[in-house]
């Protein structure tokens, strides 16, 4: 099949790598894949085999009419019109949307964000009333699937993939680690603003663990540094910036903590469960509960419960047979994730739109 992908750019964002990883997928098992941005940055790169389409210019300085314009163009010549359209993120699910009903092109939009998260007027444009537009419409979890179909929407559960591989240990020998992963500009999203008061009192306590924060962003950064001299902890924290490591990071890290205040299905749990991490997350909304089974495959805590958070985070430290259990749960769970088990989801869908 002639597949395109559309997204706003390749920045390095969650759902940008699950395009690109889905992208490669698909080329590798013999598809006609483009992927189509209408901005720059192009932090990530797909297979060279995998076209690309830069609709960056047009004098138009609005983003959204631009992009439009600059969509329905390319399809103006029908040679150039793919059997399925996936735009990718809320904003550029609405554009895909309504280029596919006004060229015929059958659309399969992904949204990334909970039903509950907030958006701008186009976004609010899209859930409304594009998606119902869309042939098909994948989402991450339950609750978003539910929500959807009772609005009349065509909604999937798709959950992002995870392609770390599972990592191989003949004996746990790890750093006495917590981690914690992603853009530090969004600490109030990710909840490091939280994190830093609710653990200091943990490390204070257990004085050779360390918490490891790996992401970039200046503004993050600083508060956050000034929040562990607050609380006097600034010696057991590690600013590591942002990495192309992470894959190692956490294979050498002994827990894998997730503070969000929401998220859509969180695939740092997914790579943490690969790498042999115990993980412990707020029971955010949403994406954590789908992933882990409490006390089985890691840890749910009340969402925002602070105290709750620091006595599961201390508990973790303190069983090492309990770390070795979730970790090994945790990679047995994985088979859902597994890149081929979504591809041929991805094939079911288009064969019932089709």
């Amino acid at each position: 099949m002639k597949i395109d992908f559309v997204v706003n750019s390749l920045v390095a964002g969650g759902a940008e790598r699950v395009l690109i990883l889905l992208a490669n997928h698909f080329d590798n098992k013999g598809h006609d894949v483009t992927i189509i941005t209408f901005n720059e940055p192009e932090i990530f790169s797909a297979n060279p085999t995998v076209k690309r389409i830069k609709l960056h210019d047009g004098k138009i300085k609005n983003h959204t009419i631009r992009s439009i314009i600059n969509l329905y163009k390319i399809y103006s010549d029908k040679k150039n019109r793919p059997d399925i359209l996936m735009p990718f993120m809320t904003q550029t699910n609405f554009i895909g949307a309504l280029i596919g009903k006004l060229r015929g092109i059958k659309v399969v939009s992904a949204e990334h964000n909970n039903h509950l998260r907030k958006t701008d007027f186009i976004g609010k444009l899209a859930r409304k009333y594009m998606y119902s537009k869309s042939d098909a419409l994948t989402v991450l979890t339950k609750f978003d699937e539910e929500y959807y179909k009772s609005k009349g929407v065509n909604a999937y559960i798709m959950p992002n993939p995870c392609t770390f591989d599972i990592y191989k240990e003949t004996e746990r020998n790890r750093k006495k680690i917590i981690l914690a992963v992603g853009d530090l500009n969004r600490y109030h999203h990710k909840g490091f603003d939280n994190l830093i008061p609710l653990i200091a009192p943990v490390l204070k306590k257990n004085k050779d663990w360390k918490l490891k924060l790996v992401g970039g962003g200046d503004e993050g950064t600083k508060l956050l540094k000034n929040l562990t001299k607050e609380h006097e902890i600034e010696d057991q924290v590690i600013f590591e910036g942002y990495s192309t490591k992470v894959s190692e990071i956490m294979a050498e890290s002994e827990i894998y903590v997730l503070s969000s205040r929401t998220e859509g299905l969180p695939m740092v749990i997914l790579e943490a469960f690969a790498r042999g991490a115990a993980c412990i997350a707020f029971d955010c909304i949403t994406g954590p509960s789908d992933i882990i089974d409490s006390n089985k495959n890691g840890i749910l805590i009340e969402d925002q419960n602070f105290q709750a958070m620091s006595e599961g985070l201390d508990k973790l430290i303190n069983n090492p047979l309990l770390r070795i259990k979730l970790a090994n749960e945790g990679a047995k769970s994985l088979e859902k994730y597994n890149i081929d088990t979504i591809y041929n989801n991805y094939l079911n869908i288009f064969k019932n739109i089709l």
